[in-house]
């Protein structure tokens, strides 16, 4: 009997998910040279792949840093720099971003420095050689190298190839209208920031916390319009440059108000600078004199003193003052440049310009009730607008009755041009006193905040000393025909080194249009002018000041949509007429 053949042992059955799988990729019925072709492909897929992966990796180490670059300057654009526009009520654009590139550098990421220094400066020639080499040598990974450069020193850097240099697109501030506004609308700094006028006051209102929080975007901003005329601001620019050549004068300015909103339509103050060129505004002659300067404004102030006195009921038009000679007060004398030798009434006080009937009219008021008027009329205290850019007025520390003879005709307290256009607005609005703008206003929104510090009756008598004044008084050169307009001259002596000097003053004009039913008033500053022999060798206000302030009148009265008048009645017949009839 033969020995049994052992049997081979059985395999295992094949789990079903691999036979699932065999299917899924051979199918049924396959040979082997089939499958082994499919793994041969396997495998060349996946090698393949890997490849794949390490050349994506290599091209994404070589431009991943401007990847990032790109990133942070996307950010840059929208949270950093972003400002929305500033227009004029009439929509003029007066400051607008636009995109410019700057140039950076990635120190870790630079290969040969010097050779990098050397293309770059060679490039962009007002580099510094030795701050670039400083920066490049930073263990930093970003620092800026040339903030602003010209697209076409961006293209010429571009084409060198100069690993670990970038460029970021920034947005960059411009001001089409140059110099016009240069006082109102400031200036900003490299990084976009306001510093200075409109665009400070900009980021001092939510501005620079929007930029923090990433939501000032220009999609979001609106613009900001301003309530200044870009045509009447040209025109006061205009004459103003005009005058100061003429008069050879030292500085000249000048301010448009509307009465009834405070609105400040026009502002200028001359030597102005370029906001497009920043280093101009650090010159200390091209301060905004309306705002940042305080000056004793002369006999302007006499409207305080006979607004005060006509006020409180205690005179009329017609009081009668004693100005046969000098007032004198302890050692001091108080004079008037014409001496008229006799009593005059009060609206020759106003006329005539008289410093001893203003002096005795304040005496006669008393010191508290002078300074508790002055300090309602806003000349007491900082005005506060949206300029950042303001002076506190200089007054007296201890106010004495002297003290009230030399205010009551612009002498012994300082304030800002800004501030007394302020008043005066009260004096001729009917009595009303709102604080000054330079964003546009209705007039229901200025009444809203108004303040009554006047009666009507009394801005009634200012409207007709003024307009009297234009008709037989100091302000006649600038009674422009149809415009009916009313005003008031001063002329104050600069003190230099303690004294006041003869020769050297300050004129002033201040003017308003219509008289009968104020919408403005124009003031005109000149400071230092020089006689002309078509002056007659005077420098009084009403030889350079007054006609000055007649030539801008002719200007903006068609600007400002003011229909001339003509063969209009007397002040005492239109004016005072028409408010008794009202009373």
């Amino acid at each position: 009997m033969s020995a049994a053949t052992p049997s081979k042992p059985a395999r295992p059955p094949e789990p079903w998910h691999q036979r699932l799988i065999r299917s899924l990729l051979y199918g049924r019925n396959v040979d082997r040279a089939a499958k082994a072709r499919a793994r041969v492909g396997l495998a060349i897929l996946a090698f393949s792949a890997v490849y794949a992966l390490i050349g994506g990796r290599l091209v994404m180490f070589a431009i991943g840093a401007d990847v990032h670059s790109a990133r942070r300057g996307g950010a840059q654009d929208v949270v950093a720099t972003a400002r929305p526009d500033i227009v004029d009520r009439n929509g003029e654009i007066l400051a607008t971003d636009v995109k410019a590139p700057s140039l950076f550098g990635e120190p870790r990421r630079i290969i040969d420095k010097d050779e990098a220094i050397e293309l770059l400066t060679a490039t962009v020639p007002d580099l510094d050689e030795a701050e670039v080499r400083e920066r490049l040598s930073a263990r930093k990974g970003f620092v800026w190298l040339k903030r602003e450069i010209t697209p076409k020193q961006q293209q010429e850097i571009h084409k060198l190839g100069i690993p670990g240099i970038g460029f970021l697109r920034e947005n960059k501030r411009v001001y089409p209208t140059g110099n016009e506004v240069a006082h109102l609308i400031g200036l900003v700094n490299i990084d976009n920031q306001g510093i200075a006028g409109m665009e400070k006051w900009l980021d001092n209102n939510g501005l620079a916390d929007l930029h923090r929080a990433g939501f000032a975007t220009d999609r979001l901003q609106k613009p900001i319009e301003l309530s200044v005329d870009l045509r009447v601001e040209h025109a006061l620019r205009d004459e103003l440059l005009k005058a100061k050549e003429k008069f050879h004068a030292k500085a000249a300015s000048g301010i448009i108000s509307n009465v009834k909103t405070g609105e400040i339509v026009a502002m200028v103050s001359l030597p102005d600078f370029d906001p497009n060129n920043p280093k101009e505004a650090h010159d200390p002659d091209r301060i905004n004199r309306l705002t940042t300067g305080v000056y004793e404004m002369g006999s302007t102030f006499k409207a305080f003193t006979l607004a005060m006195a006509l006020d409180s009921g205690k005179i009329n038009l017609n009081s009668m003052w004693d100005a046969r000679g000098n007032l004198h007060y302890g050692k001091f004398t108080i004079h008037d440049s014409h001496m008229l030798g006799r009593f005059i009434n009060t609206k020759e006080v106003f006329t005539f310009s008289s410093n001893i009937g203003a002096a005795r009219i304040a005496l006669g008021q008393g010191v508290e009730a002078h300074k508790a008027f002055l300090a309602k009329m806003g000349q007491l205290t900082r005005l506060r607008t949206e300029l950042p850019e303001s002076a506190a007025p200089l007054v007296p520390r201890r106010w004495g009755e002297l003290n009230t003879v030399t205010v009551a005709f612009g002498q012994g307290l300082s304030v800002a041009p800004l501030q007394a256009v302020m008043g005066i607005n009260a004096l001729v609005n009917g009595g009303y006193l709102i604080p000054p703008t330079f964003l546009k206003r209705s007039e229901e929104e200025a009444a809203a905040m108004a303040k009554r510090v006047i009666k009507p009756e009394t801005s009634d008598k200012m409207r007709y000393l003024m307009r009297l004044n234009a008709e037989i008084g100091t302000a006649k050169k600038a009674d422009v025909p149809g415009y009916y307009i009313g005003g008031k001259t001063g002329t104050s002596e600069k003190v230099i080194n303690g004294r006041y000097a003869k020769k050297r003053v300050l004129n002033s004009f201040t003017a308003i249009m219509p008289s009968d039913d104020p919408k403005y008033q124009i003031l005109v500053m000149l400071d230092e002018p020089q006689p002309l022999k078509e002056t007659y060798g005077f420098i009084t206000s009403g030889f350079n000041a007054v006609p000055t302030g007649g030539n801008v009148i002719a200007r903006i009265g068609p600007l400002l949509g003011i229909e001339p008048r003509f063969n209009l009645p007397p002040s005492d017949r239109l004016i005072l007429a028409a408010s008794r009839t009202t009373q």
